[in-house]
């Protein structure tokens, strides 16, 4: 799901800087598209961390 949600985010960061925002620079959209697919990708291992951690605290509490 990671890989997932992380490719369309790159593919959609793309299509606003270019259709949105008129950026031209290919490599400027590039940088500014895989930094934010990254991101999300980042964003997303956190949370799946943090719920793993609170189900494993969960099952020792009982």
């Amino acid at each position: 799901m990671q890989e997932i949600l992380t490719a369309v985010t790159y593919l959609v960061g793309w299509f606003m800087l270019d259709r949105v925002f008129g950026i031209e620079s290919g490599l400027i959209k590039m940088l500014i598209s895989v930094g934010a697919a990254v991101g999300v990708y980042i964003l997303m291992a956190v949370v799946e961390h943090r719920e793993k951690n609170e189900g494993a605290d969960d099952r020792g509490k009982k």
